[in-house]
């Protein structure tokens, strides 16, 4: 089976790559390292006072979970690759069709358009998305939306077919992520990716031996889109506070009976 990725230039995307190349050999990998966009106002420098101030372990989480794969996985895969700025990149299209892989496996980059969607892979082009569909689309990160809006339950990974929306393909498999209880927000970041990585392999495999798991997610259930515009300083103050109630809810018989109530696709056999 040929195998070329399209995922973003961090450390887990990294860590990703390699494990699914130790499975099923990669034919090729783009990768996309995005120019930041936003611009520098006033209010935007206050907010990053008051995180660096009171919410830096927010950011410090993410870093510590990059810095996690980093440490394992310094490389990517040596193989075929492709560097951009933009995934939506003309040279992205000639690249893939050119490689003509069966399946194409999404993870990190920006919205895809249609051009790139127009592409004919065997198998298809999936997307991993470290969020729980239907229940919870978007970015910039759902697990710290799931925090934020006191919902532990609906921490978990999808795979999903990728369409032009925002997560909204129909959808191949979906898990809730565990935790312990004993987890710092770092940790929470690790285990989550770690979950996210197996649930791709576990559908790459799936895949690869004939499967077709496909499931409308209208016909799941109904959620939220989250965007990054929304995630604003209210928000990160409410993942703190919200935090410090972790370790004592997150297997309460409350979270268990919202979890048990999710209907969910399974590519267990």
């Amino acid at each position: 089976m040929k195998i070329v990725m399209w995922i973003n230039g961090e450390a887990n995307q990294k860590a990703l790559s390699n494990k699914i190349h130790a499975l099923f050999p990669l034919t090729g990998i783009v990768i996309e390292n995005r120019l930041p966009k936003r611009k520098i106002t006033v209010s935007r420098v206050f907010e990053k006072v008051i995180e660096k101030l009171m919410l830096g372990s927010i950011s410090k989480a993410w870093v510590e979970m990059l810095d996690f794969y980093e440490h394992s996985f310094s490389q990517f895969p040596d193989v075929t690759k492709l560097k951009v700025s933009d995934i939506n990149n003309g040279q992205v299209l000639a690249f893939t069709r050119a490689l003509d892989p069966d399946l194409i496996i999404v993870s990190g980059t920006s919205l895809i358009k249609n051009e790139l969607l127009s592409l004919k892979a065997k198998i298809g082009i999936i997307n991993l998305h470290t969020g729980l569909s239907p229940y919870l689309n978007g970015g910039p990160n759902c697990t710290n939306w799931c925090i934020a809006n006191n919902e532990f339950h609906l921490i978990g990974n999808t795979v999903l077919w990728i369409d032009a929306g925002i997560d909204s393909g129909n959808i191949i498999a979906t898990e809730t992520s565990r935790f312990d209880g004993s987890e710092d927000l770092s940790a929470v970041h690790i285990k989550v990716m770690e979950h996210a990585h197996h649930l791709c392999m576990k559908a790459v495999s799936h895949l690869e031996a004939g499967g077709n798991s496909n499931h409308p997610q209208s016909e799941i259930g109904s959620g939220r889109t989250f965007y990054s515009r929304q995630w604003n300083l209210k928000e990160k103050m409410r993942l703190v506070k919200n935090f410090k109630n972790f370790g004592k809810e997150i297997n309460s018989e409350r979270i268990s009976k919202l979890r048990s109530s999710l209907k969910m696709v399974s590519i267990d056999n």
